[in-house]
């Protein structure tokens, strides 16, 4: 059996040092802010830094990987001898994963012997990070590339994502609601709840009125589901309190240890804004 590199982007929302560990290599995907002309990759700026300048007023704007990145990235695995497994984020979310297949269908021209292998995680943030996850557990038990492909979009649906959104402005700013209702809702400290679909895209399914009762509503979520088993993991922009009452309100009530808690990066973070937070867990269905 040849061997293969497990390949992400910096959107997975996993620390580069993680990745590293997991033997993951990653393209980084790029940002800038309105009115800058600057435009940087995740590893150009510490998140907090990001988050601060959003804070200050900053509008952060989010750029695809083009397909000479994804050319320049995989190519180096190929010259080693090396098969190509991508995981990336949900191509309902961005043109990344287009631009990988163009990358993708080039180099299989000039690289015929190899095979490079595309999976779309239908997923934003740490719920793409737990794909890669699972596709490095699975490696990491043998499986040849084609058995961890066929794996991960087995169990790439059964990947829940909630999100709760900290300032009503940044959804607002995308459209995603009214100026009247962002401004009713900042009155009453309205937080809404996302739900990413099996389509891979965030949908508003609820809203709730302060940090601790989207914390509850995650926790009764976590409470309701058909499959005890897997990995859980966190995500926040740049709201560590937020995510630590979580992590204990997982593990009093359950007893359950959140596995991995990371950043909300960039990408998800331009359209959050900080203070977001999000829950990642496995269930029969999203």
């Amino acid at each position: 059996m040849r061997d293969y590199i497990i390949y992400t982007d910096s959107s997975c929302d996993i620390q580069p040092a993680i990745l590293d560990t997991w033997g993951v290599r990653y393209v980084s995907m790029r940002f800038s802010f309105v009115g800058e002309d600057a435009e940087y990759r995740d590893e150009d700026m510490e998140i907090t830094a990001f988050y601060q300048k959003m804070r200050e007023g900053g509008i952060a704007k989010t750029s695809a990987v083009n397909p000479e990145d994804y050319k320049a990235a995989f190519e180096t695995a190929l010259q080693e001898g090396k098969d190509v497994l991508y995981i990336g984020l949900s191509g309902a979310l961005s043109s990344s994963f287009q631009a990988s297949r163009l990358a993708a269908a080039e180099l299989k021209e000039r690289y015929p012997e190899r095979k490079i292998i595309l999976v779309d995680s239908f997923s934003a943030s740490a719920g793409e990070g737990m794909l890669v996850y699972f596709g490095v557990q699975k490696k990491a038990a043998g499986a040849s590339i084609e058995e961890t492909e066929a794996y991960l979009n087995g169990i790439k649906l059964h990947i829940c994502h909630w999100f709760v959104v900290d300032d009503l402005d940044y959804l607002k700013r995308g459209g995603r609601i009214s100026p009247a209702v962002a401004f009713a809702g900042k009155l009453l400290s309205i937080k809404p709840i996302l739900h990413v679909t099996e389509d891979g895209v965030p949908i508003n399914v609820s809203k709730v009125r302060g940090t601790k009762a989207a914390i509850r509503l995650f926790s009764d979520k976590f409470a309701a589901r058909q499959l005890e088993d897997g990995p859980v993991f966190l995500s926040h922009a740049d709201n560590p309190l937020a995510a630590d009452m979580l992590s204990d309100e997982i593990k009093d009530r359950f007893g359950v240890k959140i596995d991995l808690v990371t950043h909300i990066g960039t990408v998800l973070g331009a359209h959050t804004g900080p203070g977001a937070m999000a829950f990642y867990f496995l269930d029969r269905e999203r």
